[in-house]
């Protein structure tokens, strides 16, 4: 993988603060204030929904704009954004192989049990290398969300995220959580906070050098869960240092009111939307991704079959009836995301649509099935995608790394290459 660096827009002097204000037209001066203003930062959201959908019904068998060969029943209720959304056909995720894991290596495209002297490795995860270049400015470089249930189809891991070691990176999975990290204001005094901060660094600084002390004790195996275990640390060390930069500056006031404790299900789902907006909007972060929940959600629905039994319609018409109805229910969901992005405006007074790129998506296309994964995108923030069409590409197992890295690039990150990818996907960009 290469990543083409660049140069860090800096707006204060070098310093505790450095880098860390959000993009603010009122902080720029002279050409520069013109230029960015001009050029609104760019944003990222991936959701990733385990299980697939019904094979005869979610799926369109024709390509074209969807305003001529209509939408299917799956996707009907994103009728009213039918001009926005694209769904790519043919992709496939060369490097997933658990038929019950639609999101372990969706944004990696690892083949996890396939490296040599590992049961299980995965690899950087794309929101990660997308942060490196676009999310350094702000205050979260990534948001990650994850569900609490570990049987809706995502398979191993704790969120879509992974390290650059390929280590799973936990996901917030409580709206109230997220709600503090985003608006909560601290009440300690810089004197506390520092005294704090300095503690953490002390206690985690003799930590690390008393395992580096036993590593030549440790056999191999003891050694790589060493590295594992040192990599958590470096982490914390990370996610201190940001709060050393970010110490002196307020967070934005809250957007919304502050959730409920005992939130779950479809209203914690919808209260996520709602706080993902205000991320977004307050420039809080610039990438977010959502490992969606689905067994709560259709306990809210009052389904009597879990998402697994779901995956299995075939078995009998009201299993596949279930099913169809599922789909239908969190296409509806996932249009009212997208109204709330269109109807809110970010710091530059623009549609939030128009500067985020929005994909849905899984490594699973129905069943259990790891051939042709369902891929949606929509969002203004790659200007020369098409939108508002189904693309069928001329190779079946197009390398769903191919489909990232075109997005990627559209959207503005430089990206030469992830993952498995061979190429981009020129069918995508009009």
């Amino acid at each position: 993988m290469s990543i083409h660096l660049q140069n860090r827009r800096s707006i204060l002097k070098a310093g505790s603060t450095a880098l860390a204000l959000p993009f603010m037209e009122s902080l720029c001066f002279g050409k520069s204030a013109t230029a960015a203003a001009a050029v609104p930062p760019k944003r990222f959201l991936m959701i990733g929904c385990g299980y697939g959908f019904t094979k005869e019904t979610f799926f369109p068998t024709e390509s074209g704009r969807f305003s001529d060969i209509g939408m299917t029943p799956g996707l009907k209720p994103l009728e009213r954004h039918r001009d926005d959304i694209t769904m790519v056909s043919n992709l496939t995720n060369l490097g997933a192989t658990n038929a019950h894991g639609g999101s372990t290596s969706y944004l990696t495209g690892a083949n996890v049990n396939g490296t040599p002297g590992k049961r299980f490795h995965n690899s950087i995860s794309l929101d990660q290398v997308i942060a490196r270049e676009i999310g350094q400015d702000t205050r979260y470089p990534t948001i990650t969300l994850s569900d609490k249930d570990n049987n809706d189809g995502h398979g191993p891991g704790l969120s879509l995220s992974w390290s650059d070691k390929g280590h799973p990176i936990p996901g917030i999975t409580n709206p109230v959580d997220l709600y503090h990290q985003l608006f909560g204001q601290d009440k300690e005094s810089a004197e506390e906070r520092e005294f704090r901060l300095a503690e953490r660094r002390s206690v985690l600084d003799g930590v690390v050098a008393d395992l580096r002390s036993s590593r030549k004790k440790l056999s191999k195996t003891d050694q790589d869960k060493l590295e594992e275990y040192l990599q958590s640390i470096r982490q914390i060390e990370e996610t201190i240092s940001r709060e050393v930069q970010w110490s002196n500056t307020p967070k934005p006031k809250p957007l919304i009111k502050q959730p409920k404790d005992s939130m779950d299900g479809l209203a914690a789902l919808k209260t996520f939307q709602k706080l993902i907006v205000a991320a977004f909007q307050t420039d809080s972060t610039r990438v977010i991704t959502y490992r969606q929940p689905i067994n709560s959600i259709l306990k809210s629905w009052e389904f009597s079959l879990g998402a697994h039994s779901l995956s299995h319609y075939n078995l009998d018409p009201r299993r596949r009836e279930a099913s169809q109805q599922k789909d239908a229910r969190f296409m509806e969901l996932f249009a009212g995301l997208l109204d709330l992005f269109k109807e809110t405006k970010d710091i530059h007074g623009q549609s939030l649509f128009d500067t985020t790129l929005i994909t849905y998506g899984s490594n699973l296309r129905t069943g259990h099935g790891l051939k042709g994964c369902p891929s949606l995108y929509t969002g203004g923030a790659g200007v020369k995608l098409k939108r508002g069409e189904h693309i069928i590409l001329p190779e079946q197992d197009t390398p769903l790394a191919n489909y990232w890295l075109t997005l990627a690039q559209q959207s503005g990150v430089p990206l030469d290459q992830f993952s498995h990818s061979t190429g981009t996907l020129s069918e995508l960009v009009g």
